[in-house]
Parts: structure tokens; C-alpha cells; sequence
């Protein structure tokens, strides 16, 4: 077993988002979400002493202080390693101060305890020697092996996936975001149900109801529990109801966009990554930047134009990240959607990180079971390498071996980014249909278009109107049929 201390200066940490300051200018969207964000937070080191008077014991109230454990079933050393550090740094962005980390080498998770009864005493020693009260797994468990997890070590265990749903639970903001949460911490928490005792009322069947059932089955005829799952299980039909129905209403806002033959991309990655820097130094917009995991849940899309003057959508996506919970990857497959439908798949790549290949491995592993599923296929892909800007020949030489056709950039210096536009113009459909039209003055919003959406090859004014030649999109060269000249 090899032990290693996952703290938090165990690695650099580099500041994406701008400094909150004052002066002049308004301030931007997500710089107000990021100080909304930061307005109420539990400080680490502060604590009270409380009296528990139902349990007549004395509790402390502070910062979460956690053990990591991890079994390495596959992989190199290092890759394990690399699986725990990002453990830490999501216990991190949820609020947890990080102790010490284990791993464990195993052919598989042991089915009862997961680390097996050897390993889980001295995971008991290791987490009272640290004072922790919380160990998390990195991994899903299932609801015997966290039952037992926490009969034996006496304090709270959590896996990856409750980590994650309660990152997302403190990050949505949005309606729609919180629905999705919501549902996926549901669909995780249904079958944990746990309860016995004066909390439940053990179920009655038959003759059980009346004198005769004998001891411990007379009761109201249903338990605590079952009561607790028709009530989840209303709650997740209601919610899958109200998704639907914001799935309609994206839909809507979708289809004119088609409509309109306006091309979209879509930025996807791994979390952290840089996304939403990007589509900030793309569009010039002020979305929500800040260096943690899973920052920006809800999906936004943003307006932009190519170096020549063509109009196409910026969509940001959620994060991803290795092992992404499968109740999430439901619950927010509407907003997922975005991915598969782009005219152009933007995949930003985390230059910095240890295991870049790792990082796209895991996204393209999304993007292609949601096209499986949306029975489609995955959009072309444009690969940009992010932070570009902190790194060092001998990485870009690697990266750019390991990538060859990736553009590198910086959202945060500016690097590159008009290479990445011209790129972007390259890749997005051009106007293919040639009109020679004379429109009359009294239409000037297709001479606009024209002008905006299209590419001039020459115009002239006369009595009856404006002589335009352009290439055109086809919706476009519909609208200008009627005046279509033939000489």
C-alpha cells in the first residue's frame, strides 16, 4: 500500500479569472455570481463547542476534515496517483480541508468494505490519528459497502459520486440547473435509504395488524422508508415533468437558430479546463470564471462573428471529468444535447495538466455515448490546447506531438486567439449560393443581410434599387428570389 499527503499546496495553483477590484466600469455577470459565490464561506480553523442534548455528547462544529482512499486496480502508479489528487481537489471546491490520502493495490474492490477488513482499521487509525471526520472513496459505492464503511470506522463516508452531486448541488443557480441536481442526487440517494429503530414503524401484513402477529410486526402497516420512497419517487416524476418541459422551451430557442441556418460550436472539456475563459475572449462577454472544479453548471450561448463578418453561436457546456456519475450524465442530457447538435465541436485541453491525453480520452468518451444514445453522430472536432501561456518548450513540444492538429492558446494572455478565429472561420459552413439581385430601396434589411450574413462581390445603386452579387446561404437567397434579375 503507498501513502501519500494530498493537500492543498501539493499543487500550483493559477488564477484564471480576473482580480474583483474597484473602479470605473460595470461590473460583469460573472463577476457578480463569483463574489456572490464567495460572500458566505466557512472559515477553516474557527470552531464552538455545542451540546447535543437528544445524544448527551459534545460535537464540534468546523470545516470537514477528510482521508482520502483509493483501490488501484488498473493503470500505472502514477495514473492512480493522478485519480486521488483530482479527489482532492473536488473535496476541495466542496468545501473540505484534505488530511492524508491512501491507495490500496487490488484486483477489485472488496465487495463488503471496499479497501477489505484489514485496510478498514487501519483506515480507523489513519483518520483518528489526523483527526478527520469524513473519509471519501474514490470511487461509487454501493449502499452495503458504504453501510458497513461506516460501522466500522465510526465517522461519514462518502464516494466520488455524492462528492460531485453536492459540487453541483452548491454551483447550480440556474432553475433548470437545480432541477437537474436535484434529480440526479435523488436517483443517487434512492436506494441509501437507511433507518431503524424509533424512526420506523416496522410493516404489518395479514392477521400481523391484530393480536395474533406476534412481536415487532405490529405497526401502521408501512415503514418510514417506504414512505420516504413514494415520496422520491413523486418528487422524481415530478421533476423529469418540469425538465421536459425546459427541454421544450431550449428546443424552441434551438430551432430558430436552425431556422436562420446560423451555425453553432460548442465548447466542451474537462472541468477547469478554460472553457468559459474562452468563450469570454472569443465573444468579449463576461461569464463566471474561477479556478475550481465544476465552476459554471448552466449552459450559456453567446453570439459571435469570424474574422470576415459571419454570424455563429458560442455554446459553453458543463464540465467533464473521469467517471462522470451516470445520474448526472441523465439528469443533464438536454443541456448535453448542445454537443452533439453543433455544426463544430470545440474541445478545449487543459495545457498544464499531468495527463492531457487522460483528460481528452474521458471527454470524447461522453461525447460519443450521447451521440449513441441521440442516435447521431459526433460533430467534427477542433482541438484547442488552453493556458498555454504557463507552459515550457519541453511541454509544447509533448503536447504538440501528442496533439498534432490542436491550436494552442491563452484566454487569459490572448494568445492565440486570433489564430483560433481563423480557424473557426475555416471550419464553419461558408455562403455557397451566387444571387445577382436588384432590391429596392424599400428592402433594405436584405441588402443589411446580405452585407452581414453574406460575402459581397459587388453592389451598385440605381433608380430601382441596390444591384447586389454575393454568395449567400441558402435561406438568404430564398428571401432575395423575388428579385433575382436575369440579365
Amino acid at each position: 500500500m503507498t501513502e501519500w499527503n494530498t493537500g492543498t499546496d501539493g499543487a500550483d495553483v493559477r488564477t484564471t479569472g480576473e482580480d474583483l477590484s474597484f473602479d470605473s466600469r460595470e461590473p460583469s455577470v460573472g463577476e457578480m455570481e463569483r463574489a456572490e459565490r464567495a460572500s458566505l464561506r466557512r472559515v477553516s480553523g474557527l470552531s464552538t463547542e455545542l451540546s447535543d442534548i437528544t445524544e448527551v455528547e459534545y460535537r464540534r462544529l468546523r470545516l470537514e476534515r477528510v482521508v482520502l482512499v483509493g483501490v488501484w486496480t488498473e493503470g500505472t502508479s502514477a495514473q492512480a496517483e493522478a485519480s486521488l489528487a483530482e479527489l482532492g481537489r473536488l473535496a476541495e471546491t466542496a468545501g473540505s480541508e484534505v488530511l492524508d490520502g491512501v491507495v490500496q493495490r487490488r484486483d477489485r474492490p472488496d465487495p463488503a468494505t471496499y479497501v477489505g477488513s484489514g485496510k478498514v482499521r487501519e483506515l480507523r487509525d489513519i483518520a483518528l490519528a489526523a483527526g478527520a471526520d469524513t473519509v471519501i472513496c474514490d470511487g461509487e459505492l454501493a449502499p452495503g459497502q458504504l453501510r458497513q464503511l461506516e460501522e466500522k470506522l465510526k465517522i461519514k463516508v462518502v464516494d466520488r459520486t455524492a462528492l460531485i452531486l453536492d459540487i453541483f448541488a452548491q454551483h447550480a443557480s440556474s432553475k433548470e440547473g437545480k432541477a437537474q441536481v436535484e434529480l440526479a442526487q435523488l436517483q443517487y440517494y434512492l436506494p441509501r435509504l437507511r433507518g431503524w429503530g424509533d424512526k420506523m414503524s416496522r410493516q404489518a401484513g395479514g392477521r400481523a395488524g391484530g393480536g395474533n402477529g406476534g412481536v415487532g410486526t405490529r405497526g401502521p402497516g408501512e415503514t418510514k422508508m417506504e414512505t420516504d420512497r413514494r415520496r422520491i419517487h413523486k418528487r422524481i416524476s415530478k421533476l423529469r415533468k418540469e425538465l421536459a418541459s425546459m427541454s421544450t422551451i431550449r428546443e424552441t430557442k434551438r430551432s430558430r437558430r436552425v431556422a436562420n441556418a446560423v451555425p453553432g460550436v460548442t465548447i466542451a472539456g474537462y472541468t477547469n479546463a478554460g472553457k468559459s475563459s474562452l468563450l469570454n475572449a472569443l465573444t468579449g462577454n463576461g461569464l463566471l470564471v474561477e479556478d475550481s472544479l465544476f465552476a459554471t453548471l448552466d449552459p450559456a450561448t453567446r453570439s459571435a462573428r469570424t474574422p470576415d463578418g459571419r454570424p455563429y453561436t458560442l455554446s459553453d457546456t458543463v464540465g467533464f471529468v473521469r467517471h462522470l456519475p451516470h445520474q448526472l450524465v441523465e439528469a443533464f442530457r438536454s443541456t448535453l444535447e448542445e454537443v452533439t447538435r453543433a455544426d463544430l465541436l470545440l474541445h478545449v485541453v487543459d495545457g498544464t495538466d499531468p495527463a492531457p491525453q487522460e483528460q481528452v480520452s474521458a471527454v470524447r468518451e461522453v461525447v460519443s455515448e450521447i451521440s449513441a444514445e441521440q442516435g447521431g453522430s459526433v460533430p467534427p472536432e477542433l482541438v484547442v490546447v488552453n493556458k498555454a501561456d504557463a507552459l515550457d518548450n519541453t511541454k509544447l513540444v509533448e503536447l504538440r506531438r501528442l496533439l498534432p492538429e490542436a491550436i494552442f492558446v491563452s484566454a487569459r494572455s490572448g494568445e492565440g486567439i486570433e489564430e483560433l478565429k481563423r480557424a473557426l472561420a475555416d471550419w464553419l459552413p461558408k455562403p455557397d449560393v451566387y444571387v445577382d439581385a436588384l432590391v429596392p430601396y424599400t428592402r433594405g434589411e436584405l441588402v443589411s443581410r446580405v452585407h452581414t450574413e453574406g460575402e459581397l462581390v459587388e453592389r451598385e445603386h440605381t433608380a430601382e434599387g441596390t444591384r447586389l452579387r454575393a454568395k449567400v446561404r441558402t435561406d438568404l437567397a430564398n428571401a432575395l428570389e423575388p428579385f433575382v434579375t436575369t440579365g
